[in-house]
């Protein structure tokens, strides 16, 4: 089957959500009855891929944070400045409709975001993902992202590692 063409957008408040099933309770909870306040509170930012009858076939989250220096592996602390914390973007959630699942479209939406985070004039030094469970962290892994010593279901991924396009 081939994945068919999605337009990348914001979510927007008029979208239908009820009908997104990734297959997971909480990431569809969330995306159905909580972000729409975590928007609106500016405390995350939420991008959906849409079909052309406007379905959403996939979203994820963006949203400021930060990470100890003591939670990151220690070869990577070493080339960094002294400071108590870096500065990160997390994704949040990432959640794919079960009926596109298996095309590419979780690693289309993970490319989107280092490009969004990559173009943004704001700095970080890295992308921060929390994996739900070992295939998801595998899935991160899989894409470059290091776990943390401490919370092996916390990855990251340098952004100085990431290809300019």
């Amino acid at each position: 089957m081939r994945l068919p063409p999605f337009r990348l957008a914001l979510l927007d408040a008029s979208l239908e959500r009820t009908g997104f099933d990734s297959g997971s309770q909480a990431l569809d909870r969330y995306f159905r009855e909580q972000v729409s306040q975590d928007v609106r509170r500016r405390v995350a930012t939420c991008f959906v891929a849409l079909t052309d009858d406007q379905r959403v076939a996939a979203y994820y989250t963006l949203a400021s944070a930060s990470v100890p220096l003591t939670a990151l592996p220690v070869d990577v602390v070493k080339k960094l400045p002294r400071y108590r914390a870096v500065p990160v973007v997390r994704m949040g959630r990432l959640a794919v409709d079960q009926v596109f699942k298996g095309q590419g479209l979780g690693g289309a939406m993970l490319a989107d975001a280092l490009m969004r985070v990559m173009r943004s004039e704001i700095a970080a030094y890295a992308l921060l993902v929390d994996a739900k469970d070992e295939s998801a962290a595998r899935f991160y892994r899989h894409h470059g992202f290091i776990a943390l010593p401490e919370s092996p279901l916390t990855l990251f991924l340098p952004l100085a590692s990431v290809p300019r396009s």
